[in-house]
């Protein structure tokens, strides 16, 4: 049993509620035979997840989005949009909503939720004017003395010549830098895939976290195992060098802590997942809520300062 007959039984058992609903098919005996047998899959994976498995779970199509989380976490989610300078970005959504009565700048990458949809949002690779966008609402929302919350869930910025060409590297530098210096409390949530300096232009924070089965990474497994053996399809292998799941992070202080999934992964019970973020996410601005401005930003600092721990591993 693995991940990908999990995957294709779940497609299987979501095709048959359709053509139920659709045909007016009673399929009740056979959608509970199905989803029992998912059950035990999800059960014996959640037991043995191998860091390939997760990285792979963190991919799939059906994995819930920042938008996603945003309309059952938040309340009266008002989407701002462009950067002032070149125009939007639908790979990166921000904007201002309420969270247990208080005012919250929330910001994330966003994928699509079909083919059409991630061509559209470019599967979650903001171009500079993403970056700028939510460099401009983080800079809004440091003004007027609202928290920020950040969704990371991208492969990494978008790599096409027209946006080298508006200044990639330089969008994300800058928002390295204005992150850094904020005063408002910063708390960064991985929810996918963490790839590269097109999550850590959204990754400076007071406290960084992790769901269970995402990973977060200076480069793919793919890109390593292609630098490292000349070999793409040796992604497995780098995958599991790189200690780069939550697990491994929360171990070498990158990451503050692990947000646990429901069995099978958050895509299974969307309103359960919202609920463990929420939990998480109120726990850490009591936390920070009390703080004075210059120790919220000098722990930010010192938080970066410290991260990192030297291993004496050698890659095979």
């Amino acid at each position: 049993m693995n991940l990908q007959e999990l995957i294709k039984l779940e497609n299987h058992i979501a095709e048959l509620k359709e053509m139920s609903t659709n045909h007016h098919l009673d399929l009740t005996e056979v959608l509970n035979n199905l989803e029992q047998k998912a059950n035990e899959i999800r059960n014996h994976l959640n037991e043995n997840m191998k860091v390939w498995d997760k990285i792979k779970l963190c991919r799939i199509q059906q994995r819930p989005t920042t938008l996603d989380y945003i309309h059952h976490i938040f309340e009266d989610f008002i989407e701002l949009h462009g950067d002032r300078l070149y125009g939007d970005d639908p790979a990166l959504v921000s904007g201002i909503a309420i969270f247990d009565g208080m005012p919250i700048t929330v910001l994330g990458n966003q994928k699509g939720k079909n083919t059409k949809d991630n061509i559209y949002r470019r599967f979650g690779m903001s171009q500079p004017e993403g970056y700028r966008k939510a460099l401009r609402i983080m800079q809004q929302a440091n003004k007027f003395n609202r928290p920020i919350v950040t969704f990371i869930n991208t492969p990494g910025a978008f790599p096409g010549r027209e946006a080298e060409e508006r200044g990639q590297s330089v969008a994300i530098a800058s928002n390295l830098r204005e992150m850094a210096s904020f005063e408002v409390p910063i708390i960064c949530i991985v929810i996918g895939e963490g790839g590269s300096g097109g999550a850590l232009a959204l990754g400076i924070g007071n406290r960084i976290f992790m769901l269970e089965n995402t990973f977060y990474s200076v480069i793919s497994p793919e890109g390593a195992a292609a630098l490292l053996w000349k070999d793409a399809t040796q992604a497995k292998r780098a995958a599991e060098a790189l200690k780069i799941t939550a697990k491994d992070l929360m171990k070498l202080g990158v990451i503050d802590e692990v947000i646990k999934e429901p069995v099978g992964g958050a895509h299974n019970d969307l309103l359960l997942q919202s609920q463990y973020i929420k939990q998480t996410l109120r726990k850490a601005l009591q936390e920070l809520g009390h703080l004075d401005k210059g120790i919220i930003r000098q722990q930010r600092y010192d938080k970066f300062r410290k991260i990192g721990e030297y291993m004496d591993e050698i890659l095979g």
